[in-house]
């Protein structure tokens, strides 16, 4: 999935819409277990355990990397795996305007 993601999170872009949380598998949920006061594993394990079966999960992290959330878990990630995400692609498109 990463890769799929990683090849359509090329151009940072977001359409304002954001009628795709309707369908969401957090939908209802608690947001403070999207937002754990620890960013350990542990914190996270509840809300991308929600994730993994969530019918958006690429729109809530291309959300989330277009709109540079910097705190949470958003489309299954946290915030350091987001920020490791980022860094990647801004790698990539460096390699490929070089």
């Amino acid at each position: 999935m990463r890769d799929r993601i990683l090849l359509t999170l090329l151009d940072l872009t977001w359409d304002p819409d954001t009628s795709w949380r309707e369908a969401a598998a957090c939908s209802g949920t608690d947001s403070d277990v999207f937002f754990p006061v620890s960013e350990d594993d542990a914190a996270a394990r509840l809300a991308k355990e929600i994730c993994v079966a969530c019918p958006v999960r690429e729109t809530c992290l291309q959300y989330a990397l277009a709109t540079n959330q910097s705190a949470g878990v958003w489309g299954g990630l946290d915030a350091g795996e987001r920020r490791r995400m980022r860094r990647r692609l801004r790698d990539r498109a460096r390699r490929k305007a070089s």
